[in-house]
C-alpha cells in the first residue's frame, strides 16, 4: 500500500471567496458595458472576455443576461420577511413593509444609482425581471402577514396587502420621486382612497 496522502488544509472559505470575486467581476464588467452602450447592444460573450472568463463560467453565475444587473437578490425574501416579524413591537406590520421597500427600492440620488435606474426604467426586459425578482415574494409574504397579523389562512385583506407592498417597487423605479411615490402608495394602503386620494 503507498503512504497516504497528506492533504494541505484549505484555508476555509476560500472556494467560497473565489467565487464571490468572479461573480462581482463579472456583474461590474456587464453593468459597465451596459450603461456606456446600452443593455441590447451588449452581447454575453463580450461580458465574459471583458471579465475574463468563458461565458461557461458566466452562467455558472448568471441564470441569464437580465440576472447580470441585479446581484444583489440572495438575500431578499429572508429580509422581507424579517421586515414582518422582527419588526419593534409597536411598528404596525405596514410601516414595517413602508420603510423596507424605502431601503431596497433603490431611493438614492446618487449619481451612479440614477444612472443605473435610468437604464433598467429604459430597458423593457430589465423592468420586467426587476417586477418578477420582486413579486416572486408574494406568497411568502402573504404567509408572513398571515401568521404576523393572526388572521386565519386564506385572508384575501392578507394577500392584497402582500401583492400592493411588493409593486410599490415597481412604482418607485419608474417614478421621477421614487420616495415619493412609495409614501403615497402605503398611504393609500393605510388609509384609503377617500383620506389618501387626490381629492376627485
Amino acid at each position: 500500500m503507498g503512504a497516504p496522502q497528506i492533504r494541505e488544509p484549505q484555508t476555509p472559505g476560500r472556494r467560497e471567496r473565489k467565487k464571490a470575486a468572479t461573480r462581482k467581476a463579472i456583474a461590474d464588467a456587464a453593468l459597465r458595458l451596459f450603461l456606456e452602450r446600452g443593455y441590447d447592444n451588449v452581447g454575453i460573450r463580450e461580458i465574459a472576455d471583458a471579465a475574463d472568463v468563458s461565458t461557461a463560467t458566466l452562467f455558472k453565475h448568471f441564470p441569464s443576461k437580465e440576472a447580470l444587473v441585479f446581484d444583489m437578490d440572495t438575500d431578499r425574501e429572508a429580509s422581507l420577511l424579517d421586515a414582518v416579524h422582527q419588526r419593534p413591537e409597536e411598528q404596525s406590520i405596514l410601516a414595517a413593509l413602508r420603510d423596507y421597500v424605502l431601503a431596497r427600492a433603490n431611493i438614492s440620488q446618487d449619481a451612479e444609482m440614477a444612472q443605473f435606474l435610468e437604464l433598467i426604467r429604459s430597458t423593457p426586459a430589465l423592468s420586467e425581471y426587476a417586477h418578477r425578482m420582486w413579486m416572486r415574494h408574494e406568497s411568502a409574504l402573504t404567509q408572513a402577514i398571515t401568521e404576523a397579523s393572526g388572521a386565519p389562512q386564506g385572508n384575501p385583506t392578507c394577500a392584497a396587502l402582500a401583492h400592493f407592498a411588493l409593486e410599490t417597487a415597481t412604482l418607485a423605479r419608474a417614478s421621477d420621486d421614487p420616495r415619493t411615490a412609495v409614501e403615497s402608495a402605503f398611504n393609500l394602503l393605510e388609509h384609503g382612497w377617500e383620506t389618501a386620494g387626490p381629492g376627485v
